[in-house]
């Protein structure tokens, strides 16, 4: 038994195909297969029902994958363990940030963190909440960028910083004359909304103080794009909620539009997260602590402030 052959089950195990599990481990079909048939010779057990399409594990099979990932992720951690005794910072480092997030974090951050870790060579993915979380479970990623919290028993979550939401209202709408806004303020009959899948959906409809039921609207739509969202709100289609962030690529014509709520601010909650068995633990850190100083010591908007961590009370 061989981690080359560990890692070869992983692959048809996640797959569900040995061609396109050979084509990912960059071996042909046949050395795959091979050595996958080795392995089931050795143990004197079937890992693979192959009548089945697509391939389905047997019941010892699926025993024996887990066990298989357990091990594979302890032979990587000797790798990390001899890097982080070296001080290295350095490699491949994958990457997740959900939608939200993306268009306004990633350049504060990404010049700074790749020119002081020049030796990182770093790979972002754009992908919601629940590809995120599958992708930490499968190895797939590293670390990603989230709201949180998760409540995922498998997930390990650091927050970076707690971002205020603020209002995007038209100017014929029935909270543009306010000065403030209020968490009362706000019905899910006259706000924009991303589309499914996205978190920070959730956390706007959680707190509204109408019911989900939209029956009453004169239309309901979702979008992609919080860009999307502001364009149809300035056409007085409804108010919207955006994060903190996006406030700061508005044209400044636009900033008219903006409402901060008043007092009692709500914000959500943005880490780095990634699986509880993870590897790479100084490149996770490097990242964090790159996040940290930009956030704290470069972005402020008028009287907003963004909430450190530290102001967790603070935080909805």
């Amino acid at each position: 038994m061989t981690i080359t052959q560990l890692n070869y089950l992983l692959a048809v195990a996640e797959y569900k195909n040995f061609t396109i599990a050979a084509n990912k481990s960059f071996v042909t079909q046949p050395t795959l297969s091979m050595q996958i048939q080795k392995l089931e010779d050795e143990l004197e057990v079937t890992i693979f029902n192959r009548k089945k399409k697509p391939i389905e594990l047997t019941p010892i099979g699926e025993k024996i994958i887990e066990q298989a990932k357990t091990i594979v992720n302890e032979s990587n951690r000797i790798v990390d363990i001899v890097e982080q005794q070296k001080g290295f910072i350095g490699g491949e480092f994958k990457i997740g940030i959900i939608p939200t997030i993306t268009p306004t974090l990633l350049p504060f951050f990404l010049k700074s963190f790749l020119k002081k870790y020049p030796k990182v060579k770093l790979i972002i993915e754009e992908l919601t909440t629940t590809e995120i979380i599958k992708k930490l479970v499968d190895g797939h990623i590293d670390a990603a960028i989230a709201a949180t919290p998760l409540e995922n028993e498998a997930i390990k979550e650091k927050p970076l910083y707690y971002e205020p939401f603020v209002g995007f209202v038209s100017s014929d709408h029935r909270l543009y004359n306010n000065e403030y806004i209020t968490e009362e303020d706000l019905d899910l009959t006259d706000i924009l909304l991303l589309e499914d899948g996205h978190c920070f959906k959730n956390s706007v409809i959680n707190l509204c103080k109408a019911t989900n039921d939209t029956s009453n609207a004169h239309f309901n739509l979702e979008s992609g794009s919080i860009s999307t969202l502001i364009k149809l709100s300035k056409e007085g289609l409804g108010m919207t909620l955006i994060p903190y962030l996006h406030t700061l690529d508005l044209a400044e014509e636009d900033k008219k539009y903006l409402k901060q709520f008043n007092e009692t601010v709500p914000a959500r909650e943005v880490s780095i997260i990634y699986h509880k068995s993870q590897l790479k633990m100084q490149l996770i850190e490097a990242l964090k602590d790159t996040i940290d100083g930009i956030i704290r010591g470069a972005i402020s908007f008028h009287d907003v402030k963004i909430i450190s961590p530290i102001s967790k009370k603070k935080a909805v």
